[in-house]
């Protein structure tokens, strides 16, 4: 694992864009994995940016995304298929057609996540994005994930639900449910950028780098990746 400290928030998603902005322009056909939350806003602001100040063009590439929430429309404005769209998608010229997300209304859920396997199997991720949360998560992933999971709905645990509850009205509006995309096809991506910042992951970020390899710290398992690159402020690397 690569691991790149930063002084803050911005300088975290200047790196991060530079990254993947570099990818794009290498290989139009770039086949893009993207997170939700507040992490990553700051890279896909800088992304809709350049797009409109220097022509980098998203016409070609595919985008799949890591989750969804369950009971949730792509419409509703707290899915994450709404955020994309909001966030990202609507201010660059990708087309609609070539960005996926799990269907959070979906009532047949191994057939969902067979669908999302099978969509995955056909698109290979150039670079995963990624955010972590405050224990360790990554994608909704939570503690006890085995390695080898694929696409699977998840309980959410109250630490995640606590963090999430800052975008909805209330903790009890939170659901509490998700697709998400597993481990095993996180790690099937040819390069990972996983994002941090903030005290609050400042533990989650020593036990990814320093701790044992273990399903109790999703997270952990991407130092087995060849291609993992780390990009953390001071506040969320201060004890690495």
């Amino acid at each position: 694992m690569k691991i790149i400290k930063v002084k803050n928030y911005d300088e975290m998603s200047d790196a991060a864009a530079k990254i993947v902005i570099e990818a794009v322009r290498n290989n139009p056909r770039l086949v893009l994995g993207l997170a939700t939350g507040s992490t990553p806003i700051g890279l896909y602001g800088r992304m809709v940016r350049d797009h409109r100040e220097n022509g980098t063009s998203y016409r070609e590439c595919r985008a799949v995304n890591l989750d969804e929430y369950v009971g949730l429309s792509g419409e509703d404005a707290q899915s994450y298929a709404y955020f994309m769209r909001e966030r990202l998608f609507s201010k660059i010229d990708i087309p609609t057609e070539s960005t996926h997300i799990e269907n959070g209304l979906a009532t047949d859920y191994d057939a969902e996540c067979e669908r999302y396997d099978a969509l995955l199997a056909s698109l290979p991720r150039d670079i995963q994005v990624l955010g972590i949360g405050s224990n360790g998560h990554i994608a909704f992933n939570e503690p006890g994930t085995p390695f080898d999971s694929t696409t699977h709905v998840v309980t959410l645990t109250k630490s995640t639900v606590r963090d999430n509850a800052r975008f909805f009205d209330s903790p009890d509006a939170v659901p509490t449910r998700a697709f998400t995309m597993g481990l095993a096809s996180i790690m099937e991506s040819k390069r990972i950028i996983i994002l941090a910042s903030g005290e609050n992951k400042a533990e989650a970020v020593r036990e990814t780098v320093l701790g044992d390899i273990r399903e109790s710290v999703p997270a952990t398992v991407l130092r087995k990746h060849p291609d993992c690159i780390l990009i953390c402020d001071e506040a969320a690397g201060k004890f690495i």
